[in-house]
């Protein structure tokens, strides 16, 4: 019988990442990339590959949803994206659902990430 996994919540998830040095995150650029100011690179879709998501729910609020991306670059640099859902889904505007709908995904165990 398969045990039920943990329920992380968004905090725990990014202290994870800042605790390993991992908490690079990505934000669109003005140019239809995404850029990582901590690591100083910018990306186009094919230099990144989605490694786990993570969707958070609010309890009280409908509206507070959101989504972790945990991404790796060709350089094995771990870094993150993070959006809301639901009714905020579009405030990056459609340049940003075009960039991530882009990215190659293969899901990895959450154990291998954070060795």
């Amino acid at each position: 019988m398969e045990q039920p996994t943990a329920m992380n919540t968004l905090s725990q998830i990014l202290e994870k990442l800042r605790l390993k040095g991992k908490d690079n995150e990505l934000k669109m650029s003005d140019h239809g990339k995404m850029q990582s100011k901590s690591l100083g690179k910018i990306y186009k879709p094919e230099d990144l590959t989605i490694v786990k998501t993570y969707r958070f729910e609010g309890d009280s609020d409908p509206a507070d949803n959101s989504v972790l991306y945990l991404l790796e670059d060709q350089d094995k640099n771990i870094g993150y994206i993070l959006d809301a859902y639901g009714i905020y889904s579009d405030n990056e505007g459609p340049s940003f659902d075009d960039f991530l709908k882009k990215i190659p995904t293969e899901n990895r165990d959450e154990q291998e990430l954070f060795c």
